[in-house]
């Protein structure tokens, strides 16, 4: 007989990572499935919040020991290069996804958790209160699924979800790229540079490397001749920061980081009695920077209550609503503010506007830093 594992997890980022950890750390039976080969380099801004550090220490990592960069503020330029700062007041800190997924992915395999890698999930289906997991080779069977593969995946397209269908708008049809670089950016700071729609990031990472991640429209590169370099070239480069930083920098990937299709409508955080979690249930706008602690964060709601549900204190109904509640109370509003702040970058006029509207009320500014982070759990 087929065994069935307690615990499904679609996608191994850092919600399905630490979503992994936390069950078998219960004793559960869990099953892990990555389509990608650890470790390798994902498409993220790298800057974690400082809501999420106790919670990988207490998953056991050593974030102590590594000695990464520690980040307090925050430096805004609009399309034209005119820059302000302000304070940081929870920080957070810089590592990159290659060193961080491959270190959760080390401790999963030691608390026991299956890691399937290179595998790809064709469908999982719901059936006889139980779930099986298609993949090119084999279906295994969970009770418990959940969904963390990322931004858009073949299953959101199988499953027709709502925000693949979605015609290109201000929210969706964005292209995000990244680099890993040798920069002087300062340890402390991170900068987020306004170019005509869109907007770049850079902040330390570990061993004095920066993390360069943008986020713009298709209709750029398509404007661009699909030239990624000349995109840089003609539109990024009308900054003055970023024409320093292309200039500049020593680019260390031989080719940039890219992903499409970028979407931020809004998403379910239950799909097919499958429990969402991390960027499938929904994003938070990149010039945020919590993205990466959003996912941690989900994870542990979604544990606690796959976890009662695994207890036999609630049924499968009960715990889909208790997690759906638990996620719209914590990032809705910080999901709706991040895509508020959006609207204002990008432009020309009306970013300056807003920046100069932060920089001359300090509450404002706080608002909008306070808006769109959590607080440590």
């Amino acid at each position: 007989m087929d065994k069935v594992y307690q615990i499904g997890i679609v996608g191994g980022g850092l919600a399905g990572l630490t979503m992994a950890i936390q069950a078998a750390e219960k004793g559960y039976a869990v099953l892990l499935i990555e389509k990608e080969t650890y470790p390798f380099h994902k498409v993220c801004g790298e800057y974690i919040s400082m809501e999420s550090y106790d919670f990988l220490v207490r998953l056991g990592l050593p974030l102590g020991e590594w000695n990464l960069p520690v980040i307090s503020q925050l430096q805004l330029s609009d399309v034209r290069g005119n820059a302000y700062r302000f304070d940081l007041p929870l920080g957070g800190f810089g590592i990159s996804r290659f060193k961080l997924d491959e270190a959760l992915y080390q401790l999963a395999l030691k608390k026991g958790v299956t890691v399937l890698t290179s595998t790809t999930v064709r469908d999982v289906v719901f059936e006889s209160d139980g779930f099986n997991i298609h993949t090119d080779n084999q279906v295994f069977k969970a009770e418990v699924v959940t969904g963390s593969f990322g931004k858009r995946s073949n299953l959101d397209v199988k499953w027709n979800r709502p925000f693949t269908k979605h015609k290109p708008d201000r929210l969706s049809h964005y292209i995000a790229v990244k680099y890993h670089i040798r920069y002087p950016n300062p340890e402390h700071l991170i900068s987020l540079h306004n170019f005509t729609d869109g907007y770049c990031g850079i902040s330390r990472v570990e061993d004095d490397i920066c993390c360069l991640c943008y986020l713009t429209t298709a209709e750029n590169l398509r404007k661009s001749g699909n030239s990624i370099d000349k995109m840089q070239k003609d539109i990024l480069s009308r900054n003055p920061h970023l024409s320093e930083i292309f200039r500049e920098a020593v680019f260390i990937y031989p080719q940039a980081l890219t992903i499409s299709q970028v979407s931020f409508h809004t998403k379910a955080s239950v799909e097919n009695h499958m429990l969402m979690t991390g960027d499938s249930a929904g994003m938070i706008t990149p010039l945020c920077g919590n993205g990466m602690s959003m996912a941690m964060h989900g994870a542990k709601l979604a544990f606690e209550s796959v976890d009662l549900y695994l207890k036999g204190e609630i049924n499968r109904t009960e715990m889909e609503s208790r997690y759906s509640q638990q996620w719209k109370k914590e990032f809705s509003l910080r999901l709706q503010a991040g895509r508020v702040v959006q609207r204002f970058f990008g432009a020309d006029v009306t970013t300056s506007f807003f920046l100069k509207l932060m920089s001359f009320f300090p509450l404002l500014a706080r608002w909008v830093i306070r808006s769109t982070h959590g607080k440590p759990f």
